[in-house]
């Protein structure tokens, strides 16, 4: 493949590109994705490979009793399948060469900085070595409130832990459509940059086996792109979708969302940490205009009305003005009782300090 200019990427497949109308496992798609990955990996790029389609391939193995949930189905058809479908990649990529390891994530993992740092080490070692990871969300112990929006939230967060140059997420679909994919009169809307609101364009329609639609998509992909790294959704059906996307230098591939700028590590964990919060802090309008000002400033206890939720100092938590709308995230320097006794109050030290503070545009 030709040059250009990504060193580190993150590629997400769903579910809906890796199976079948009937939901079973699409062995062709599986070959011409493994087969462009090999091409990606021996050009020299690093990659973290984000596949779902766990739950699919147990499906298509296992009968279960009519007694047997839906939640405890989901766990069956995850365990069963994800064997399947790590040594189909294994036997695919062993053509080309190309060592694989499997990765299992949960929510918890990334709540916790030590565990966090600790997964980021395990990224970096492979990729050092020659070693693609594969990484699914473990279906069998996340349920419910653990589990994560979908794959779409996790490719998310792991291109912001490795400090990828891209995260390419595949769907079953060309891009993001300025109306209804189904319309002829719609068109895909190639470029998206931060000033866009594409809420306008997309629907709540979810895929058929997969849990999340465009409108995750495009929330995930444009808050990946504010970190500093872009973001292209295609559609992981066509031959050669992969090496298009990647060699496509104007926007005629596909969605690009534009990347804005680059943070710290420390901020891009805390960026993607909303369904992590612990708690809420409500500042009032002083607050928030000093917040959101050119020059960085930290949230200070004067500037606190109200304090949500039970937390501890480190955790994370929702920062809210007074009409509820989200300004940003941060890791607090108080626990929630200590916080509260100290709203309204001057010369502390801050609430959460500007270095653990993440804005929301």
């Amino acid at each position: 493949m030709a040059e250009h200019k990504y060193k580190k990427l993150v590629i997400k497949v769903g579910s809906n590109v890796l199976t079948n109308a009937n939901g079973t496992v699409d062995e062709s798609v599986l070959a011409q994705l493994t087969s462009q990955i090999s091409e990606v990996k021996k050009a020299g790029i690093d990659l973290v490979f984000v596949s779902s389609g766990a739950v699919a391939s147990g499906r298509e193995m296992v009968a279960l009793l009519d007694k047997t949930d839906s939640v405890a189905s989901r766990q069956v058809f995850a365990a069963v399948g994800q064997v399947k479908l790590l040594h189909n990649y294994y036997q695919l990529f062993q053509k080309y060469g190309i060592d694989c390891a499997q990765v299992l994530v949960t929510k918890d993992d990334f709540r916790d900085r030590v565990h966090y740092l600790n997964m980021r080490s395990c990224f970096n070692a492979l990729l050092q070595n020659g070693i693609l990871p594969i990484v699914n969300e473990n279906d069998v112990i996340s349920v419910t409130e653990l589990m994560f929006t979908d794959n779409d939230e996790l490719a998310g967060l792991i291109a912001t832990m490795i400090n990828a140059d891209a995260l390419l997420i595949l769907s079953n679909v060309d891009g993001l459509f300025d109306g209804n994919p189904k319309d002829a009169t719609s068109r895909i809307i190639s470029k998206i940059d931060q000033k866009l609101d594409f809420n306008k364009y997309v629907t709540a329609s979810k895929s058929d086996f997969g849990r999340g639609g465009m409108i995750t998509k495009s929330n995930i992909a444009q808050k990946v792109a504010a970190n500093g790294i872009t973001v292209k959704i295609g559609n992981g059906k066509k031959p050669n979708i992969l090496l298009d996307l990647l060699a496509d230098q104007s926007f005629a591939v596909g969605t690009t969302f534009v990347p804005k700028k680059i943070i710290s590590g420390t901020k891009k964990q805390i960026a993607f940490s909303e369904t992590f919060a612990k708690g809420e802090i409500i500042v009032n309008k002083g607050a928030r205009l000093a917040l959101m000002a050119d020059k960085a400033n930290s949230l200070l206890t004067v500037g606190i009305v109200d304090i949500k939720g039970e937390f501890q100092s480190g955790d994370i938590v929702k920062i809210a003005d007074e009409e509820g709308i989200l300004i940003g995230l941060g890791k607090v320097q108080y626990n929630a009782k200590k916080g509260k006794e100290l709203i309204g109050h001057k010369n502390q030290k801050p609430m959460i300090h500007y270095d653990y503070l993440y804005l929301v545009e």
